[in-house]
């Protein structure tokens, strides 16, 4: 599994100190591009999508049971049945199916 850190160009992540934490714990920095706040449009709607939606209702035990539950939550709903209108009213998973079949058309 990968995990990869998207932010924007602020200071807090461009600097070295950040980038030596990131490599030493094996995470894949992501940048918006200069001057481009739409980078982050996408990432910013699914965090506070799955804050009201998810986080917010709910107390966790620890942070392990946090994660597992946040997990459940992305696999089971929110890429499997939660429709998005930005993707012509369809979840994420049927959005994938629909690109790699086109890229097979494609290839």
């Amino acid at each position: 599994m990968v995990l990869i850190f998207h932010s924007d160009r602020g200071i807090q992540y461009a600097c070295d100190e950040f980038k030596i934490l990131l490599k030493k714990n094996e995470i894949i920095q992501s940048m918006s591009r200069k001057g481009n706040c739409w980078d982050n449009a996408v990432a910013e709607s699914l965090f506070k999508t799955l804050k009201a939606e998810f986080v917010h209702h709910r107390k966790f035990e620890n942070r392990e049971g946090a994660k597992l539950e946040i997990f459940r939550y992305m696999e089971g709903f929110y890429h499997a049945k939660r429709i998005h209108s930005a993707m012509g009213y369809k979840t994420p998973n049927e959005m994938e199916i629909y690109y790699t079949a086109k890229q097979k058309l494609v290839a």
